[in-house]
């Protein structure tokens, strides 16, 4: 097994994913070297395209795979995104260029997520190399736009009936990075999300007779503020959802009040809270405010139903995927899983709640993943490999 994953060709395969400049809508790239990476391996492999044209006129690709086992057994999905965030300020290092400090490897991605990637690509490859004779199956799926607003990639697997015959997932997002919790950390579920907008529609007045209109700015603090009062239920296992401010902008005129202003906000969600309870908790937040202008509240757009808001999602801790997968965490590190739960949204919310299977999130640690000087621990990117070659071998052969 460790001829095809050690440190050597976590490294070299990474450090290629990352020189590839992959941020969400600009992908073919590194979608052609993951194909030609599959094809020369001799691992079956296929383009999935899909095109959405109702918001983003967006053709995008996935590249996907499946090793078929001789008899009826598990079917397992391996989930992981090749898209990134775009390079943002403050680099000290380039971040198109892989580096390595130690145990570090920094570059765009290397966290969130190509070292996932590269953990399912060579655990896929050591698979169909150790074992010929297997049941069941494993679909591997790299996708596109993950970190894009709607999910594109894994949105259109689902659409396209790919993932409808799944028993169960594996996503190897950085669990320990985002949970900033010592690897090895297993995430058996996700809060949920969505973003929304409010308009208000002021009246303008001169500014030296500020009484005589109604201004949009002010009111939208208001329920700004009014809104971060809201008080939130508590899921036992994800915890309380929150409401976050993520922009507020109005028009302006020289010497007059603003007619108009928009508070933008993103709403994370826990179960049991719905689009429903959501608006119900805005306009009550108005009506604490006060205001005096008109407003309009707008939920986030989708290409379609399913995919405008994340909905959260749990896997019970006993299932009995959850305790093979520990057992394998217990067996490659010598140490027990921690068991958490992502605080944030991602493909793993499509997964859980619209494919409706176990959905483990287990990935490497790490830190700066939507940030500058962005680093993977090597190491825990080869355990993480390791790791789901070796739960592929308990679960299938």
């Amino acid at each position: 097994m460790k001829t095809y994953i050690n440190k050597e060709t976590i490294v070299d395969l990474l450090s290629d994913l990352v020189k590839i400049h992959s941020p969400y809508f600009e992908e073919d790239e590194v979608m052609d070297y993951v194909y030609n990476w599959m094809k020369d391996k001799e691992i079956p492999v296929e383009y999935h395209r899909y095109h959405e044209d109702k918001i983003y006129d967006y053709h995008g690709t996935n590249v996907i795979g499946r090793l078929k086992g001789q008899e009826k057994g598990p079917r397992i999905l391996l989930n992981g995104h090749l898209d990134t965030v775009n390079i943002c300020e403050g680099w000290e290092r380039n971040p198109l260029v892989p580096s390595i400090e130690g145990d570090r490897m920094y570059g765009l991605g290397a966290l969130d997520m190509k070292a996932g990637c590269a953990a399912i690509m060579l655990a896929v490859y050591a698979f169909k190399n150790l074992n010929k004779d297997f049941k069941g199956e494993i679909l591997y799926t790299l996708v596109s736009d993950e970190e894009g607003p709607l999910g594109l990639g894994t949105d259109s697997l689902i659409l396209d009936g790919i993932t409808k015959d799944v028993d169960m997932a594996i996503i190897p997002e950085p669990s320990s990075g985002f949970t900033g919790v010592k690897f090895p950390a297993l995430c058996l579920g996700a809060r949920g999300g969505f973003s929304y907008t409010i308009e208000f529609i002021g009246k303008s007045a001169h500014a030296a007779n500020p009484e005589k209109g109604v201004n949009a700015a002010v009111d939208a603090g208001r329920v700004a503020i009014e809104l971060e009062k809201t008080d939130l239920i508590e899921d036992e296992k994800l915890g309380k959802g929150s409401i976050a401010i993520i922009g507020l902008s109005s028009g302006s005129s020289a010497c007059s009040v603003v007619d108009n202003a928009k508070l933008e906000v993103f709403r994370h969600t826990v179960r049991g809270e719905s689009r429903e309870d959501v608006v119900r908790e805005i306009e009550e937040a108005i009506e604490r405010a006060g205001i005096r202008c008109k407003y309009k509240i707008s939920l986030r757009e989708g290409t379609h139903k399913d995919n405008s808001l994340f909905e959260p999602f749990v896997v019970d801790e006993n299932n009995t995927y959850v305790e093979a997968f520990k057992s394998s965490v217990l067996d490659i590190t010598k140490k027990e899983a921690s068991i958490e739960y992502f605080s944030s949204i991602g493909d793993f919310n499509y997964v859980g709640s619209r494919v409706g299977v176990p959905t483990l999130i287990f990935g490497p640690d790490g830190e700066n993943y939507h940030t500058h000087d962005e680093f993977v621990y090597i190491d825990t990117a080869v355990d993480t490999a390791l790791i789901i070659y070796d739960y592929l071998v308990k679960t299938l052969v």
